[in-house]
């Protein structure tokens, strides 16, 4: 990356800065802006998010809030309520409490004298969700938003559930919160209040893994935040954007397809982050790509971002398969319109030799079963690759060990999709509650299968996902698997592989028990391709990108090296396999500040042969913040199993101030599985 450091506009920060809500709480904020806005106002850009501007994002805010605020603008960081310096209790994300307080700060910014009264957010993840929510509730100051690595849809799309099952990163997304919220505030920011605010997001936070698993099925409580419930709500201008390696990309052509205001989408090949320092590469010029768009929707400024297509997305080649990627070959395409009507879907069935030409005569209807092992899944990697460390799939053949596998015949010439391929499956199944996992594979000549994309589908919402019901054993269902949109080019000499299984752990919890299910082929099950033709020339009408630049990273000091591990292992006499995740962040010390913070967190996923009630998912978080003989300590426990009717849920949280223990809280619960 390019570390500018002159800009057009000289920039003035100030942090510590706090906003106050209409109920009197406070909200901790930093601010960059320029220095001439004293006089001659700008419009203000607000990331609103959880993650601690003080340290934890600290670094990464300097990177590219100060970039934006030298080109003209107000770049305004608050931490939630209840997080960081703020004051309060977070209780759970999204909560219209958030959004009420995200709409204050918008006014309070549109009020100051240093901003012309327009406002744009922009957020990945927490703060692209919370983007589109404000922007649905229509705030009388909001011109713009650029939603990064989020959902327009809560329950079907989301690390809590994806097609209805239950995600394994459910359990650890919740943990990663349960072990934020038990952060304290700076004391050199709150003063000696900083023990009380602590000791109430302590007690009050909650175990947010409980109130999720409540809700198995999508109800008032997932569509809330849902802004796919009503697309109409939006009417500022949306920028979309994601990677391949990262769980959000199917919204970006939702949004695409069904908002009604002026929008762009952008997807690159990246995991789950901004794509100027997006990995897998290439990394963009995405901070020069979001000044054109807010100088266009902020500042009226006559420029051409809206000339680009309307979807551009990175064209990914061919690679053996891997956990890590420095960088993903391919090529910048465009579509200038979504849905686009140069994109053709194939329909293939699946028949007993393989994957047929779409336009293949079937013979006499056939059937194939399967009952996968609860190994099938181990070499999935994450459901979301959050920092592109070794999490993304690995080879597919040992996962095709357990699942019906077809393939096509070699390809002849290359075949590029954009967009989500389905599986249309007709099935039976020989238990009341089961689960599909669906992959698509790109198999080279040597046999190595490299996964390209993948579907879920708990096969109780055969009816839709509000309305669960128990399957009939032995009745003839049919379904669409759809599965996560991607651009792949399939190159001649390889195949194409769809792979089935009826268990995929630990992505997604299995079912209950051990399912047979079988499916229909020849003429009843089929392959749906999106494929986007490989004449068509994009180089010469796509804007290049320019190179990543961000002003200078904020200066730390590495104390204590973490370690990152990714084991799978087996043990052969007792038939156990375990998953095991070890992200080991180190000791980092936060030089403008004179702040060290720690944070380890470790996973661990077990199975026992093919005992469906072995599965567990455990997980521990270490947090330490220390500063001249002051230091606060947190340790949080989760540990999730289940039998056929319950899930089981046990919580630890530990807290200690100058290692003498100020606070320990402990949860058991039980809830029981709804079509699970």
């Amino acid at each position: 990356m390019l570390h500018v450091t002159s800009f057009p506009f000289a920039v003035r920060e100030e942090a510590g800065v706090m906003i106050p809500m209409p109920d009197g709480i406070r909200l901790s904020a930093r601010i960059w802006r320029p220095e001439a806005s004293d006089t001659a106002p700008v419009p203000a850009i607000l990331e609103f998010i959880p993650y601690r501007q003080r340290d934890l994002t600290a670094q990464r805010d300097s990177v590219h809030h100060p970039y934006m605020a030298g080109h003209g603008y107000a770049c305004v960081r608050v931490d939630l309520r209840g997080s960081g310096d703020s004051e309060g209790v977070l209780r759970d994300e999204y909560l219209d409490r958030e959004l009420r307080d995200a709409e204050e700060v918008l006014a309070w910014l549109a009020a100051q004298p240093w901003c012309s009264g327009r406002t744009g957010m922009m957020g990945i993840s927490w703060g692209g969700f919370n983007a589109l929510q404000v922007a649905a509730r229509r705030p009388a100051s909001l011109g713009a938003i650029i939603t990064l690595c989020s959902t327009d849809d809560r329950y079907a799309d989301d690390v809590h559930y994806m097609g209805g099952c239950l995600l394994g990163d459910n359990l650890s997304w919740a943990s990663t919160m349960f072990a934020y919220n038990s952060c304290p505030p700076d004391p050199l920011v709150v003063g000696d209040r900083w023990r009380h605010m602590w000791y109430e997001r302590l007690g009050h936070s909650g175990l947010w893994l409980d109130t999720w698993l409540r809700h198995q099925r999508r109800d008032d409580y997932w569509r809330h935040g849902s802004v796919c419930e009503d697309y109409t709500a939006i009417q500022v201008p949306v920028m979309a954007v994601s990677g391949w390696a990262d769980g959000y990309s199917n919204a970006v052509f939702r949004l695409l397809e069904r908002l009604t205001v002026p929008r762009l989408g952008l997807i690159g090949p990246w995991s789950h982050k901004y794509p100027h320092i997006g990995a897998p590469g290439p990394a963009i010029g995405f901070l020069q790509h979001c000044v054109r768009w807010w100088d266009r929707w902020l500042k009226d400024v006559g420029n051409d971002i809206m000339d680009e297509p309307m979807l551009r997305s990175w064209m990914q080649e061919s690679v053996p398969p891997s956990t890590a990627y420095e960088e993903r070959p391919g090529r910048w395409v465009g579509e200038p319109q979504w849905p686009s009507p140069r994109i053709r879907f194939e329909r293939h069935p699946l028949t007993r030799r393989g994957i047929a030409p779409d336009d293949a005569q079937v013979g006499v209807p056939g059937r194939a079963t399967v009952r996968s092992p609860l190994t099938v899944g181990q070499f999935a990697g994450k459901w979301c690759s959050y920092n592109a460390p070794p999490d993304l799939p690995y080879d597919q053949r040992e996962e095709d060990g357990g699942s019906l596998v077809f393939d096509t015949e070699v390809l002849a010439e290359t075949v590029e999709i954009l967009g989500g391929p389905v599986v249309d499956l007709a099935f039976s199944v020989n238990r009341p509650t089961a689960m599909v996992a669906v992959r698509l594979s790109d198999v080279a000549p040597q046999g190595a299968a490299t996964r390209v994309t993948y579907g879920l589908l708990n096969l109780t919402h055969v009816d839709g996902h509000d309305a669960p019901k128990a399957l009939v054993p032995g009745r003839q269902y049919r379904v669409p698997v759809p599965m996560n949109g991607v651009a792949h080019a399939f190159p001649a000499g390889h195949r194409i592989r769809v792979s089935i299984s009826t268990s995929y752990w630990p992505l997604a919890w299995p079912p209950p028990e051990p399912v047979t299910l079988t499916v229909l082929l020849d003429g009843n099950t089929d392959l749906i391709l999106p494929v986007r033709p490989t004449s068509v020339d994009d180089g010469a009408r796509l804007r290049p990108f320019g190179p990543p630049e961000g002003a200078p990273p904020l200066e730390t000091t590495l104390v204590h090296e973490g370690e990152e591990r990714w084991n799978v292992t087996r043990d052969l006499v007792d038939y156990r396999s375990t998953l095991e995740v070890i992200k080991d962040l180190g000791t980092v010390h936060f030089d403008h500040i004179d702040l060290e913070v720690s944070r380890r967190a470790e996973e661990k996923y077990r199975s026992t042969g093919d005992e469906f009630s072995s599965v567990s998912g455990r997980t521990l978080w270490y947090m330490r913040f220390s500063r001249d003989g002051w230091n606060a300590e947190t340790i949080t426990r989760t540990v999730l199993s289940s039998t056929p009717t319950t899930f089981h849920l046990h919580a630890t949280l530990d807290a200690f101030e100058s290692d003498r223990r100020v606070a320990a809280h402990t949860w058991n619960t039980e809830i029981p599985r709804d079509h699970v």
